[in-house]
């Protein structure tokens, strides 16, 4: 096997990598019904399923392939399998965890197929596939419960066992690189970073890892009360391949933090907004060359390795970034001072 983290440390040397963009955006437009969520394998299962876009890798993998597709020939070069919600955490929401492995398994074989079939065409520009873990739906360092600050409706440990099946299923299904992405909650990256290394280890072999934090709203924070230097510095004893930005924000409201974790971070940077804020309707509205613009600029500053979409976007937001960015000199890794980084809320750095 080719050794994945040296190809994508080259290339990511030589130009700004493109990520696809979103994946629920994609599928609503299809305006999918319960029963072509359901197909026939599901068709008298006990719980609504409408909306559990992680199954349609087992009941519709034609048009989840399809999308991989779209992204690739909009010039994406790493494409994110469909399983953003698809560990046993998330899936208990359906009465479905028992399933976990296969989502991930095929999740993973689906997007390998689709890359390969595009590198098979453009050798010279190899395709990767990102297995994603996303945050679960659950929190590990916030009380759900308002009068009851101490109460967590999920441990450490459930959160790791979970992580370790889901990794493993990717890894074995094909997958390049583990995407941690959406992460509000640093604990629950903690704990999805500890059991990657876990599957690394069981399975023998070990992949890349990007990890993406995300900065809620106008405070600057994730969800957790971590400002962007405080979250990075909780991380960055990772050494993953990328640290970076996504969901909640579009890139203007986004744009500060992207500055600053670019500034800040030693390894590459990734990010990938929504397509601006949503409306009264839940949809997103900024079209493709105009946020491409803020992208463009983001390049042309100096602040991104790689980047792609999140809510809202389209193959046609891909294709513009793509087609931007595309003379555009990826960010220099910035030399540091050695110093202690430490990080509650805030970060601590000490000389």
């Amino acid at each position: 096997m080719p050794n994945k983290r040296d190809a994508l440390t080259l290339a990511l040397n030589e130009r700004i990598l493109i990520l696809d963009g979103a994946m629920g955006t994609m599928i609503q437009q299809h305006k999918l019904e319960e029963h072509d969520y359901r197909g026939e394998r599901f068709q008298d299962w006990h719980v609504l399923v409408k909306g559990n876009n992680d199954l349609l890798s087992l009941t519709q993998p034609q048009l989840i392939a399809q999308i991989h597709r779209e992204y690739l020939a909009a010039g994406a070069d790493i494409i994110e399998t469909n399983t953003f919600n698809a560990t046993t955490i998330s899936m208990e929401d359906y009465d479905m965890a028992s399933l976990s492995r296969e989502i991930n398994l095929e999740s993973a074989r689906l997007a390998r197929a689709v890359a390969d079939e595009f590198t098979a065409r453009e050798p010279h520009k190899p395709r990767y596939v990102a297995g994603v873990l996303g945050p679960t739906s659950k929190t590990c360092s916030i009380s759900p419960d308002v009068n009851d600050p101490g109460y967590r409706n999920i441990t450490f440990d459930k959160l790791v066992a979970a992580y370790i099946e889901s990794t493993l299923a990717l890894i074995e299904g094909g997958a390049d690189l583990i995407l941690i992405e959406t992460i509000f909650d640093t604990l629950n990256a903690k704990a999805a970073s500890f059991a990657v290394e876990e599957a690394f280890e069981q399975a023998g072999v070990t992949l890349p890892v990007m990890i993406s934090g995300t900065i809620t709203d106008a405070s600057g924070r994730t969800l957790s009360g971590q400002t962007t230097e405080a979250f990075y510095n909780s991380i960055r004893h990772i050494k993953p391949l990328s640290i970076g930005l996504n969901c909640a924000l579009g890139p203007d409201l986004l744009r500060q933090y992207v500055e600053e974790l670019a500034s800040i971070c030693e390894t590459y940077t990734s990010v990938h907004p929504n397509a601006g804020l949503p409306n009264e309707f839940g949809e997103y509205d900024l079209e493709a060359e105009e946020m491409a613009q803020e992208i463009i600029d983001w390049g042309e500053q100096g602040f991104i390795n790689i980047v792609g979409g999140c809510c809202g976007t389209t193959p046609e937001h891909i294709k513009a970034f793509s087609d931007g960015l595309k003379n555009t000199a990826p960010r220099t890794l910035p030399e540091l001072p050695v110093r202690m980084r430490l990080s509650g809320l805030e970060a601590c750095n000490l000389n």
